[in-house]
């Protein structure tokens, strides 16, 4: 018996010294549902999930049942859709870091602005990103961060430094000679390259970003120059691949975005010069064009202030309104597009704004939407678990008043939020 009570009192001092959270099965009641497959808007539907945040089954409310004891959350009065996805982001980077400012920003610093940012960008809907670059490995500590529940943020596929030619996009060209310094993701020739690659694998890289033309933020090199060569990027795609790594390629210019498909690469961010002839290889190779059209607005308005170069705002002006018209013409093309912002470029939280310009650049609200959610999850190589509302996905829910599919901007005012089966905002004060 002193045994037992023995044993009974050291369970209950664990309890009391480190109190157990299991996580809970629940549901969730939507007035509409955006079947984002199909694009029908589903009336008065239950969506259900289990203690690990997975959802169990997804239809009429009237025939599908709420994990017993439980009460569903109430969103009768709004309309439901897969959390968003933005596969173009920069979490630790803010727009006033831009320029000679950045100089001053340390790596630590860097992290704790990601920090942040996750936040900001969780809370306006976009449960799931792809972080294309950053200092320091700061985005595999954020993803860490997240993951481990230290931090408040999206689920991330995150990069690491990206990897560029001396000189180029990809490194940092703002200090005289006499520093001597170098990003830390410079790497020229083919077997540098492959060395890199490995490199920020080793350091936790979940894909690989790479910087195949110059840039518009970058100081002293064009958007429509190229700049990693055919031969350095097969053997980054090659390298990449053998290690079960997708590629991003930075690319601006119409010759580099043809090499970077001929070589492999999975995406094209940005695709501004892209041609006939390009969007027909990316349509021959099933590569994805990722189109940052919204920040062209924010550069030309709010770009002197952030303290961007005056040369990377005029490098905007000649190729923001190419970068749209190629965006039409590449959607009507029937090529591949995911939603990507470059978000840190203009504010993080203002993601959503993109939508209106896919829809005023020749794109439906529900083409919008799919590129930002099945489309995006397919880049990712998460269409099993991200972008849908369906069994074996994770509870990753957001709901707004109105229809985005009479109007996408209400994506802009995202007032409910749930990822992994945890509620992160709820601003219609339901139980």
């Amino acid at each position: 018996m002193r045994r037992i009570l023995l044993i009974l009192f050291c369970v209950l001092v664990i309890m009391v010294a480190a109190p157990l959270v299991f996580a809970a099965p629940g549901a969730v009641h939507c007035g509409k549902l955006l079947d984002v497959r199909s694009g029908r808007m589903l009336t008065d539907q239950l969506i259900v999930f289990d203690a690990n945040g997975t959802i169990t089954a997804a239809g009429p409310a009237a025939s599908t049942s709420a994990p017993g004891g439980t009460t569903p959350v109430d969103l009768s009065n709004a309309t439901c859709l897969p959390g968003l996805i933005d596969v173009h982001t920069h979490l630790t980077g803010d727009p006033t870091n831009n320029g000679y400012q950045g100089l001053g920003i340390s790596v630590p610093r860097e992290a704790i602005t990601g920090a942040k940012n996750a936040r900001l960008t969780l809370r306006a809907g976009f449960t799931t990103v792809r972080n294309v670059g950053a200092s320091g490995y700061t985005d595999v500590a954020l993803r860490d961060g997240i993951d481990a529940g230290d931090i408040e943020g999206p689920r991330m596929l995150v990069s690491g430094p990206p990897l560029g030619i001396t000189g180029g996009h990809c490194d940092d060209n703002l200090l005289p000679f006499e520093y001597h310094h170098t990003a830390e993701g410079v790497a020229d020739g083919p077997w540098a390259a492959r060395a890199k690659v490995r490199e920020t694998i080793k350091y936790g890289a979940d894909l690989i970003k790479i910087c195949a033309s110059g840039g518009v933020l970058s100081k002293g090199d064009q958007p429509g120059t190229p700049q990693y060569t055919l031969e350095e990027m097969q053997a980054i795609a090659e390298e990449a691949h053998k290690l079960g790594r997708k590629v991003a390629a930075h690319a601006h210019g119409t010759q580099s975005i043809k090499d970077a498909i001929r070589a492999g690469i999975d995406s094209i961010e940005h695709s501004s010069l892209i041609d006939d002839e390009g969007i027909a290889l990316a349509k021959q190779h099933g590569t994805y064009l990722v189109f940052d059209i919204y920040n062209d607005d924010f550069i030309l308005q709010e770009g002197a202030k952030a303290g961007m170069l005056p040369e990377s705002i005029e490098k905007e002006k000649k190729i923001g309104r190419l970068q749209r018209e190629n965006f039409r013409h590449a959607f009507q093309s029937g090529a591949k597009i995911a939603f990507g912002t470059d978000s840190g470029v203009y504010p993080h939280g203002d993601n959503a704004r993109q939508f209106g310009k896919m829809v005023e650049w020749g794109m439906k609200p529900i083409d919008a939407i799919q590129a930002a959610t099945i489309r995006a999850a397919d880049l990712m190589g998460w269409s099993a678990k991200v972008g849908a509302l369906e069994p074996e996905h994770s509870a990753d829910i957001i709901a707004v008043s109105g229809d985005p599919l009479s109007d996408v901007r209400v994506l802009e005012s995202v007032k409910f939020v749930m990822k992994n089966g945890a509620v992160v905002r709820n601003d219609f004060g339901a139980k």
